[in-house]
Parts: C-alpha cells; structure tokens; sequence
C-alpha cells in the first residue's frame, strides 16, 4: 500500500477554528498505520513541541509546519480595504535550519507585519527560505484565490515565483477534495500548472477536526469565534463535512486520478527532520567585566553576605553548608541564575521596591539568604536545601520572588532594559473551554434561551477541574434533565466535544522567560496588546526546552507594609526595619493568640482565627505551622496536634527516629521536608534520593512507590525498625505526600504573618490605613476592615469634603474615609477635587464646591455619591436639601461659566461681587435614619451613620463568626482567606429574605438571605432543619446560623445545621470543635430524627444487596466529603466491597436513611 501522511492539520491551536486535540489525532494517525504527521496551524506555532513529544511517545514521525497568512503587499502595508485580507502558505521544516527560520518568520509576522492577522510576504519568505517545504495551501492561497477569479497568468507567476523562493523539489501544489465547487476547478487547473511547470504535486485535506461526525461541533466552534448563532445565514461555516482525519484509504479512493500527489506526502516526511534538544540549558550569562570568573564573583557575594547576616554569630556550620551549596550550584551550571535573581532583587530594594522574605523551597538555600535573595535563615529554621535543589534533580530549580504588587512591572522593566528588550519574554497561556463556559458558549451559539444555559451550567459543581461527565455522574438533577430535555442533550453532548480545547490566548501573571540570544533564536514568539513581547511556548514548555523561567509575582501585602511603615515614619518619626528584628516578640504572638488577626497575612479566615485561638502560637514556627495544617487534607491533624501540644507526654511516635523529626510539628506530619528526613535518617537514603521518593508521592506515581517501598522496607531493617512500623509509616507517608506542604515557603510566609501582626499590634491605626488603602475598591473587604477598627477602638470618620483625601487618611488616634471609596467617584476627580482644596482653601458651602470643580472630572454621578455619604454634612445644607437640587445647581452653574466663557458677561456682572450670586438652595427636613442608612450603603457599601446590628458589635465580635465578605474572596490572591468546602462555621446577622420551595419528595425548604456587618449571603435550609428553626426565619429577625461552606454552587453559601436567635447574651449557640482539650475521648454521639445515633470516629457501612447502588453512588458523589463510608454486596458467592467518603451530617443520614432504608445503614 502506498504510504499517505496528512500534511495540512489544523489542531485546537488555531484558536477557535480547529477543534482537533493533538493527543487523540497523533493516536488516530497511529492506528491508522501512519508514519508521519504535520501541525500547520493559522499564524502561529503554539502546539508545536506538543505534537513532537506526542509522536515520539507512539514512535512516528513529528512534521513541524505553519499555514503562515501572506500579505497581499509588503507585510508593512496596513491599509483599509487593501490590505485588511491575507492569503495561505503552508510552511514545513524540512531540518533544524528550516525550523529556526520558520519561528523567526513566524515571530515577525506579529512584529512589524500584523494587520488583522499576523502577516510574512515575499522578502520574508525569501530571507528564511533554507530548510523549509511550502505547499500552496487551500482556496486561501495565494495561487488558489489567482486560478478562482481566471487570472491564470498570475496563478503561473506566482507559482514560479515560490519556486524560486523555496528551490526545486521545496514547493507544491496542494490538491484538496472537500466537495466545493471550487476547488475542482482549482485542482483541474493545478494538474494542468504541475505538467506545465513541473512542479509536484501533493494531496492534503486542510484537517480542521478528527472525526467526520465532529462537523457539527466545529461549525459550532466557528459560531463561538464570530460570536454568531448557527441560525444566522451570513456567517463563516465550512461548505461540508469533509475536514477529518482521513485515512489512507479514503485519501487514495479520492486522489486515484494523481496517484503521485499521495505518495509525494510520504516523500515529503522522509524529508523532514527536525529535533528539538530537551536536555540542554540556555540560560543567560550576567553581565560581568571580561576576566572575572562568575564563580569566583558569586562566592565572594556569598561569604560578604554571611558576614552581614550572622556578624559575630557566625560559625562552621554556616560556612560549611554555603561550601556544600555553592559546589552544588556551580556543578550543576546555576551560577548566573542566582546572581541574575540577586540582581534584580538587589535593584528592588534599594529603589524602595518592596520585595517578600522568600517564596516557595528557594527559602532552604543559605546561599540564597547571604546573597539578599531570600530574608529567612535556614539553619535557624532546619530547611533543607535539597528540597530546593539538589544532583538529582533534572529541572531546573525555581526562584519565585514577591514584589509589591504596584510596582512590579519596575523591576520587569530593569530587567528588559539589562538584558535586552528581545531577551525577555512574558509567557503566552491559554484559557480554555471549561465544562461551564462551554455550557454557556454552545448554548448561544445553538440559540438556546439564556436561562436554560445559565440554569444547566450552574448544576456543574463548582470544582476544581470539574468535567461535563464527571458533572453528569456527581448531580442527578443534571442527569435527568439530560436524559429527558432533546434540547439539553444535544447542548450538552456538543459542549463534552469541544470542553477543553483552547478557547484564546493570555499572559501569565508573572512569568517572565530570560535567555542568553534573542528568545526567537529558541522559540517562536508574538507581540502582546502593549507591543511586549510575548513566548508562543506555555510555561511547561519553556522549562522542558531548558529556558530560564522566573516569576515576579504580585503581593498585595508588601505594599500594606511598606505603606504602614511610611505613616509610621510620618507620624511617629520611627523607622521600622524587619531585617534586624528576631521575630520573637511576645506581645505580637500573644496578639494574634488573642484573635486580633483580621487584616494579618494567611491568618485572617475564621477557621484560622479560631485554630490560632486555641493553638496559641509562640514562634515563628507555631505560625509556620498554622499556614501549613489549616488546608485540606491536613486538617485532620488539628484536633491532634492542639491536643499534643497542651499534653506532649501523650504523643506517640511510631519510633523514637521520628521525634526529633515531628516534634516541632507536635507528632503530625505536616512537611514535604519530613517526608525527605524519614526516608534519610530511618532508612538511609542521601537527600537528593528523598526528594524524588517527596516527588513520586505528590504525583502518586504508584508503580514507582512499590518498587521504592520495598527499598525503604530494606533500608529501616538495616537501622532495627520493625517491618510492619517501616511498612505502615510509608504507607502513611504515600497518603501524606500529596497534600504535604512545603516547609521553606510556609517559614518564609510566617515572616509576612509576623510583620503584619507586629504593625497592627503596635501600630494599628496606620496598619488598618494602609490595609483599607489596598482595598480601596473592593466594598465588600473595606466593610469588613472597618468593623474590624470599630472592634479596636479605631473610628472610621465619614467621607468629609474638607478633611477627606483621595485614600484613607490617619487623622489623630482615627482614620478618615477617602473620597476615592465611595462609589460612582473616579480616582481623577477626587485628586482634583483634593488639589483645588490644598490651592484655594476649604470648600465654604455646596455651592462653592460646584463653582470650583464644575468644568473638571467631577459630574453629577460624583456629586451624588458624595451627597449620598454624607460628604457635605457640615457645610451648611442636609442631604435632603442637597438631593433634591443638586443637579439644578450644577446646570444652572455651568450654564454660568459657558456664557462667562463666551463673553455674555454683563455690565453688572463685571463690577458686582461675584459672591452676592449664590444659589438659593431651599430647605427641607432631613431624610430619616432610615433612609440616611440606605443611601449610605448605596454610596459606599456600609453604614456609616448607624447599623441595624450595632448593639450586638461586642458579642459577635467574640464569636469567630464566618464573614458574609468572604464569599467574594478570589482564589488566586496569595493575601486571600481559603475557603474549605464542607467546613463547619458560624454566621450572624438580620434575615433579610426567606423563600420556601417544595422539594421533589413535597418536602419544604428554604433557602435564606442573611446579612452581617460586612455583606450578604444565601443560606440554604433543608427540610429537617427548617421543620426545627421554621419559627426564627422571619425578616429583619437576627439570628445565629451554624452550618457548612457550601462551593458547589456558582457562590459561595452556607448549608444550616442549627439556628438560634441573636441577644446581646454570651452566644449559647452549638459551637464547633471549642473543647480539644483531649481529642482522643472526645467523641460527641449525633442522633438523627430516623433515630440512627452515630459518632465522628465511627464507619457507615452499607448492604448493597439491597439498594439502587447507582443511585447511592451518586448521592454520595454529590455530597462528597471526608467521612468513610463502605459499601458491602454479595456477588458470585463473594464479597464486592467499596469505600466512598462523604459529608457526614444529620441532615444527609437522614437523607441516606430515607432514600436507601435505615435497615441498611450501621454505624461501627
């Protein structure tokens, strides 16, 4: 059979037109016994490396291409309606050369050559010819588009002229069969030019999908990329359904006629060739003066540097651990990483750029503390390097440094500027279509009503990596609206084909490349929006391709300190430096023990306010520990490592080898960095062999983990540890590993938690300034930092229009709220405004103000908001009085200056005092509270005259309550509280809605609104608990509400366990895990209303005999959790058993109990 390889494949990189993924099509290419195949995708070359390491994977051939856009000028002709269309070239590397010039001419396709489209021409074409095959392409091409509109003179020159571009034997003309009018007379005519001109031929299929039954789903695509529906006539749409994956046979069936135009596909691939070099570094040399040794150089930054850091303190261990990893550095190549880091960092500080103490396992390095890379000292803090960096390690390691947050892109632009604008490169991403955004497209693409859509999408859990099937086996709800709703079935079958794929381009938030040539000398690249330049590689594949990767990442709160810092100075003339303290003051860990950790770094969440109540931390490691254990997985250990803690004569250890390694953790493993001790000091492995068993259990590599298991087994024999204590601590180790934390980075986060609690300790006016400052436009925390300084003694001013600045501003013992936070005013017109002030004087009444800002940035839109919050109380006129004219007083006005402006200026006019024309502004009685408070919160999302739950400020404030502001927390904010699914808290506040609804089984429940001193929040109330507490959900009641977070909806809610009313009483509600004085006897026994009693440490076992165990599956999956539940059933004689985990609460026992029969329920 003669060979056939498809040379003309568009994958899901050329964005929302190919929906073909690459894995699946090099395994369809595979099956089909195929040697070869190409990626030639629109402008651009972002799956390139993926496709190469797919085929090397299943041992074909990688054809590295393009289907570059070619200008119908210059490709710096940029003129309407001449040059707004491009035509299609099909590019493919015939070598490395071929591949390097086709990532240049790619990279200046976006540079200087995009008009619509990123475009190469003709002298770009010929000055990166060498080592690249064209094919004429589709009836985009240029030659195509010539033979289409009859100019067949112009279709034979062009054709001469790629001939000559690209050489004999380097150009061919592509013939396609996809069953368009067209394209049979341009093949006709393409035989004919072949024959004529004897250039070869070659048989594509311009692939655009894999299957031919994914036709549909990609006209789907295209509608979502024209932001069209497919019921609209003028739109893109593909003529037929012949853009597959084809297979030989089919291809051969339809190109019998030029039998040479397939075997010229293989003839091609034999040509092709090209490697890409995954084992070797580029990374960038620092700029030194000729002669001096790199080496040399950083080791004399590191031992000055140990100078300064220990001074008289210093010591052999010091000295030996820098020798030990300096050897490793320089043997490993990584000298310039680190002086390149050390640099900038270097340039950060001393231009006032605040920089975080460390980030990530970087922080175990003492090289790293001397040279000013990281702020932590690790023989203090007994990190290990070789967590960092070590031999075996094939990666190269990563720097990751915080910055603040405003002035990052400083020290981006320091680096650019040493190192050369085309040697560094921010890093593309690709945001894809997750399982509910391609709810949402495809649905308005097939013209589905938008609340089917929104309805369907929000029965996705809202998940980490949730998928549509995996949505459709967890929510029954969503799997019956499937099986039953034609509409939602093929809404949802279309969007499982196209979850996934790319959907468009970005840029990483921090990732920066540097490199030591121009980074197009490696990989292709493309201009951002700010004409920054921009990698066509996803970080995974810079790393792989040895590229050095740093990140500069944002922290918000290194500009809380440094600002705080600064009004420390101002107002107290004290200069605070963290770099000399110890970080070992009493009354700061005392502070945060008492709870004061609102606004504190990593410590602020409820769930943490309380564990750090109870733990009472007294070292930088008690904090570090409390990053570390308050998360998922971990926090199973709380209960266990408090008790240890206030009775460490009840600690077990599995041998005594394991205490000196957990007991700063109180006998819990907590660390990634304990897991390398274990397998070091109990069964002899080196450190760097450690680290990669660390690895293996994080990725759960769990072929690998057998074969490792066996040594570890061997080595603790060898040091007289019993076989079944080594077997289980591995065991437990495997378990742990996944969600064990990294050491070095919760150390050098604790400094930040420290460093914020000492500011708001001492100084928590200027601390609780500055926090606010950052938050300026975020409501929802700013309502919940100033009820944090009302709970301090702090008083938040009103918004003044004569004592108020554009940010948060320390005025005595108190603070002022800006103009620049109340809502509807921009930053520009609150520093006009503030400007005006400081030149003219105080505003002396309403008027005044207007006369002096009217022709500004200050509109009718500011005036009522700062009417609204109370701005001009004081000048003279009420709200009410101001409300009801200010729009009349700002056109009379400005119709005043127009004329003044245009010289209608009378004789009076000119000679009067311009003060005897004050507007008359009428009186009127004030609004009420009331109203006062509603067009507060409207104004600047709080109330700052009153609150409805004033009275009860000093109760709630004891009570470790969840904040209703922390449903709009952002999950990728390093400052931001994390939010626990399934975690019990406790919420407070008025009922302002209560709606009931009946439930499938004619059960009524309720789903609540409830609001606190900072936001709103639905709470949702089952049929059980409503029954209970039916008699306290009546609005404006004040209630307490304990229950669960709830993440499996769009927002966050909370399900309600119990309610009870609110008084100025001590809270008797339940409360949840206050008694850990001993966690191993204290087991509350639960009961629910089918009378099941059962505890937290018992076991549900089901019979599976005889229930729905499909039904149960996904019930269980729905409330997923971390209770163990085991399922027993007889099949065949014996004894099927699966274990599934839950949320383990009255409310689902109940549940489970009425589905699936108590009678098949035990607890053990």
């Amino acid at each position: 059979m003669t060979d056939f390889v498809h040379l003309h494949v568009h994958t899901e990189y050329s964005l929302l037109d190919g929906s073909t993924r690459i894995p699946d099509m090099v395994s369809k290419a595979k099956d089909l016994g195929m040697k070869a195949v190409a990626i030639t995708d629109h402008g651009a070359m972002y799956g390139i490396l993926q496709l190469y390491k797919e085929c090397r994977k299943v041992g074909i051939k990688p054809i590295i291409g393009c289907e570059v856009y070619t200008a119908r000028r210059k490709r710096t002709d940029k003129i309407h309606g001449i040059d707004s269309t491009q035509g299609h070239l099909v590019l493919l590397a015939k070598n490395n050369t071929g591949l390097h010039n086709l990532m240049k001419m790619v990279s200046q396709s976006f540079e200087d050559g995009y008009y619509y489209k990123p475009r190469v021409d003709k002298e770009l074409l010929r000055q990166y010819s060498e080592g690249i095959i064209a094919l004429s392409a589709c009836l985009s091409g240029e030659i195509p588009e010539a033979i289409i509109d009859k100019d067949f003179n112009k279709a034979k020159a062009t054709a001469l002229e790629y001939l000559d571009i690209f050489g004999e034997g380097n150009f061919y003309l592509e013939l396609q069969y996809n069953k368009i009018p067209e394209q049979e007379l341009v093949n006709k005519y393409l035989i004919k030019l072949s024959n004529e001109l004897n250039i070869p031929l070659v048989a594509t299929n311009d692939v655009h999908y894999l299957e031919k039954t994914d036709a549909k789903a990609h006209d789907i695509l295209l509608c979502i990329q024209t932001a069209k529906t497919v019921l609209d006539e003028n739109r893109m749409r593909f003529p037929s359904d012949e853009f597959y994956f084809k297979s030989q046979d089919e291809m051969m069936k339809e190109f019998s006629n030029v039998p040479e135009a397939i075997t010229n596909t293989q003839k091609i691939a034999d040509m092709c060739d090209v490697n890409f070099n995954l084992n070797e570094m580029h990374l960038p040399k620092f700029p030194l003066p000729e002669g001096i040794d790199h080496y040399e150089y950083m080791k004399d930054i590191v031992f000055e540097g140990l100078k300064r850091r220990y001074k008289d303190k210093l010591n052999e261990k010091h000295v030996e651990r820098a020798k030990y990893e300096l050897k490793v550095i320089n043997d490993m190549k990584y000298v310039d990483y680190f002086l390149i880091t050390a640099d900038f960092i270097d340039y950060a500080k001393k231009n006032g750029i605040p920089v975080g103490p460390g980030r990530g396992s970087a922080a175990g390095s003492i090289v790293a503390y001397a040279m000013g890379i990281t702020n932590v000292d690790p023989i203090r803090y007994n990190l290990l390097f070789e967590r960092f960096l070590n031999p075996a390690r094939i990666t190269l390691p990563d720097i990751d440094v915080d910055f603040c947050y405003e002035r990052r892109s400083e020290v981006i632009e320091y680096v650019k500027n040493k190192y050369g604008q085309d040697k560094v490169c921010q890093i593309i991403t690709f945001g894809t279509m997750a399982a509910r955004g391609a709810i949402k497209d495809v649905g308005r693409a097939l013209n589905l009503p938008y609340a089917l859509c929104d309805k369907i999408s929000k029965m996705i859990p809202n998940e980490l990596k949730i998928t549509i099937d995996r949505a459709l086996e967890v929510n029954p709800e969503l799997l019956a609206e499937y099986q039953s709703d034609p509409s939602v079935k093929e809404l949802i079958d279309m969007a499982r084909k196209l979850e996934g794929i790319s959907r468009h381009s970005g840029i990483h938030a921090a990732g920066v490349v540097i490199t030591d040539n121009p980074v197009k000398e490696y990989i292709p690249t493309q201009l951002s929006d700010d004409n920054s330049l921009v990698t066509q590689f996803p970080m995974d594949n810079l790393e792989e391709l040895g590229l050095l990767k740093v990140d500069f990442l944002g922290l918000r709160t290194l500009t809380v300190i440094k600002d705080c810092i600064d009004l420390v100075r101002k107002n107290h003339g004290i200069d605070i430096d963290f770099d000399d303290m110890d970080y070992d003051d009493k009354n700061v860990f005392e502070y945060i023990s008492s709870g004061n950790t609102s606004g504190i770094f990593q410590l602020e969440s409820a769930g943490m306010t309380d564990f750090m109540k109870r733990f009472k931390p007294k070292s930088i490691e008690d904090i570090t520990l409390g990053i570390s254990i308050y998360r998922p997985g971990p926090m199973k250990f709380i209960d266990m490592c408090l008790c240890n803690k206030n009775t460490p004569e009840g600690t077990v250890y599995e041998h005594e080898l394991m205490k000196p390694i957990l007991s700063d953790t109180y006998g819990c493993m907590i660390y990634q960095e304990q897991i390398m001790q274990i397998c070091r000091d109990m069964a002899g492995y080196t450190m760097g062999e450690s680290d990669l068993v660390r690895r293996l259990m994080s990725k759960k590599k769990m072929s690998a983990l057998l074969k490792e298991k066996d040594r570890f087994v061997r080595g603790a024999e060898k040091n007289n540890i019993p076989i079944e204590v080594a077997n289980k601590l591995f065991d437990e180790m495997t378990d742990f590993g996944n969600y064990a934390f990294n050491k070095s980075h919760g150390v050098a986060y604790a400094y930040i938690s420290y460093q914020t609690a000492y500011l708001k300790c001492y100084y928590p006016v200027e601390f609780m300034a500055a926090t606010m400052n950052s938050f300026i436009a975020t409501r929802e925390k700013l309502a919940e930092y100033i009820e944090e300084c009302r709970s301090i003694n702090i008083s938040v001013l009103p918004p003044n229009i004569n004592k108020s600045d554009v940010k948060f501003t320390v005025e005595g013992g108190n603070i002022r709220y800006p103009l620049a936070a109340i809502n509807g005013v921009g930053i520009k017109a609150c520093e006009t405004i503030v400007s005006n002030r400081n030149q003219q004087g105080e505003y002396r009444n309403f008027v005044d103000f207007v006369k002096r800002n009217s022709r500004n940035d200050v509109n009718k839109k500011c005036i009522e908001g700062f009417i609204k919050a109370g701005a001009f109380d004081g000048l003279g006129n009420n709200r009410c009085e101001l409300f009801s004219c200010y729009e009349e007083v700002v056109d009379s006005i400005n119709e005043q200056q127009k004329k003044n402006l245009e010289g209608q200026i009378s004789l009076f006019a000119m000679v009067e005092d311009p003060t005897e024309h004050e507007y008359e502004i009428r009186k009127r009685e004030e609004f009420d509270l009331s109203k006062k408070l509603i067009m507060e919160k409207e104004a600047i999302g709080l109330y700052m005259t009153g609150n409805p739950l004033d009275e009860y400020r000093s109760v709630l404030k004891d009570m470790n309550l969840f904040k209703c502001s922390y449903k709009n927390i952002d999950e990728n904010d390093s400052d931001s509280v994390r939010l626990v699914d399934n975690e019990r808290v406790k919420v407070a506040g008025i009922i302002n809605s209560v709606q009931r609804k009946l439930t499938k089984n004619n059960e009524m429940m309720a789903f609540v609104v409830i609001e606190d001193l900072y936001d709103t929040m639905e709470v949702i109330i089952f049929p059980r608990t409503l029954e209970k507490y039916s008699s306290l959900l009546v609005p404006e009641n004040k209630v307490i509400i304990n229950g669960k977070i709830s993440l499996k909806q769009d927002t966050v809610k909370i399900i309600a366990e119990d309610i009870v009313e609110l008084n100025v009483k001590k809270d008797d509600s339940i409360t949840v895990n206050e008694d850990t004085a001993d966690y191993r006897n204290n087991k509350e026994n639960l009961r629910t209303d089918n009378g099941i009693s059962f505890s937290d440490n018992q076991k549900l076992y089901l019979n599976g005999d005889n229930i729905n165990l499909s039904q149960l599956e996904a019930f269980v999956k729905y409330f997923t959790g971390n209770s163990a539940l085991t399922i027993i059933k007889n099949v065949n004689g014996s004894k099927m058993v699966k274990t599934m985990y839950y949320n383990q609460s009255i409310d689902i026992i109940n549940e489970m109990a009425e589905l699936f029969g108590k009678e098949n329920m035990a607890f053990k």
